[in-house]
């Protein structure tokens, strides 16, 4: 199943991103770079999916499923030389 939430990739002193979710409070992972971050947001949020199922939460309503051919919004900081 797909789902489409916002992502926050946070750049940390000692090198790698920390990555969580405003719309999930519980998804926190990280990576070496921004791909290895996102390569493991997906077993983070199927934690989350899964503790929220375990306890009889809701998912939050503005989490909503996706499909892989939709668009993608993305921003980035980009650096010009």
């Amino acid at each position: 199943m797909y789902y489409k939430l916002p992502l926050i990739f946070e750049p940390q002193p000692e090198g790698g991103y920390t990555v969580t979710s405003p719309l999930l409070p519980e998804l926190l992972t990280e990576g070496d770079s921004v791909a290895d971050a996102l390569d493991n947001v997906r077993d983070a949020l199927a934690a989350v999916l899964e503790i929220y199922q375990e306890q009889g939460k809701p998912l939050p309503p503005y989490l909503t499923h996706a499909s892989p051919t939709d668009a993608v919004r993305m921003e980035m900081v980009v650096a010009v030389p």
